[in-house]
């Protein structure tokens, strides 16, 4: 479990940025700049439930200025990547008790916290992808399976 998922937070690091570049050369930044924000936002806050740790203080969508994703994509993924390599591989069955940014309490096993962050990361960078097509701008090829290939 452990690889497995260290090879998708790297898959979920090279994609962001790819898409960082993308938006930083798109023409109407707005909507791509605020889903990115927020796609980023998202695995700290769920990093911190998974270990323990409040919450409180996160904004599940910040108005974050662009030049300041590729730094937080970087720690995103060295800080999961640190969290996962300490793990046993027993932990992955773990639950995580958490209250979610409404208030409501919930218990779900880690691997699937975990596989939540890597699906929610690729769903909103399909919406950037959208914005950006929208606009005229060419995508790459961002599947998994091509990442993978080329590792």
């Amino acid at each position: 479990m452990k690889a497995y998922f260290k090879r998708l937070f790297d898959y979920d690091k090279h994609t962001n940025l790819l898409i960082t570049d993308l938006i930083l050369n798109s023409k109407n930044q707005d909507r791509s700049i605020k889903t990115m924000a927020h796609l980023l936002a998202s695995p700290e806050i769920w990093l911190s439930r998974s270990k323990n740790e409040p919450t409180d203080s996160f904004i599940v969508w910040p108005d974050w200025p662009i030049d300041s994703f590729k730094k937080r994509i970087i720690e995103n993924h060295l800080n999961w990547t640190t969290f996962l390599e300490s793990l046993s591989e027993d932990a992955f069955k773990q639950k995580i008790c958490y209250h979610n940014s409404k208030g409501e309490y919930f218990e779900d096993p880690l691997t699937d916290i975990v596989t939540h962050v890597i699906n929610h990361g690729t769903h909103h960078r399909a919406q950037i992808g959208l914005y950006l097509k929208a606009e005229g701008t060419e995508l790459p090829f961002t599947d998994f399976i091509a990442f993978i290939r080329n590792c």
